[in-house]
């Protein structure tokens, strides 16, 4: 990965789970979504902010195993992996809770639910890898599932484009269930086979 594809990655990534944890943590839970999503939210705060926490660390600590010093650093990098894999495991499985209650029905909760099952099954494929000292497959893995990590990131971009472009929160939001993941790995799929 080039140094401004890098710098790009983790200054989206920090400026999301900056937003992420104002939003969440800071302000009344709910006050930034839809008025419907608020029910929710006040109906299952652990859920909501267990995933929005523990995915933010994920989101935080994975962008920078893209930087090749830090990561010949064995020590840090095995250090930012535990963390990083902490985050979506915890994140992940909160997540797959929170989508049964997504907002915009059983579009929602699919892409949502799905997300949630796919990001959680690459992590342990990486996972897996390395404990079997597999190191180009691991690396392929936690390409994968840092390409779902970043979901949270693109379903930010999209709401402010949707938001801009159609404004009917209900007409785009299911969609971006799929669209916030779906291209991510697309994408990396074809980085991988370019290699």
């Amino acid at each position: 990965m080039k140094a401004f594809a890098r710098w790009t990655v983790l200054l989206l990534s920090v400026g999301t789970v900056g937003y992420g944890l104002f939003a969440y943590f800071l302000l009344e839970p709910g006050s930034t979504v839809h008025p419907e999503m608020k029910a929710a939210y006040a109906e299952h705060p652990v859920r909501i902010l267990a995933h929005v926490g523990f995915s933010a660390v994920a989101l935080l600590a994975g962008p920078f195993q893209f930087f090749p010093g830090l990561r010949k650093r064995m020590k840090l990098h095995r250090a930012l992996g535990f963390v990083y894999f902490v985050g979506v495991g915890v994140g992940g499985v909160a997540g797959f809770f929170t989508a049964l209650i997504a907002y915009g029905g059983l579009v929602s909760q699919a892409g949502f639910g799905l997300l949630a099952i796919v990001w959680l099954w690459t992590a342990a494929e990486a996972l897996r890898a390395i404990r079997q000292r597999d190191f180009t497959r691991h690396e392929l893995w936690a390409l994968r599932c840092f390409a779902l990590t970043f979901a949270a990131v693109t379903l930010r971009i999209q709401l402010g484009l949707f938001g801009a472009a159609s404004g009917s929160f209900d007409d785009y939001y299911p969609l971006l269930a799929w669209s916030s993941w779906v291209p991510n790995l697309i994408f990396i799929e074809w980085v991988l086979k370019r290699r």
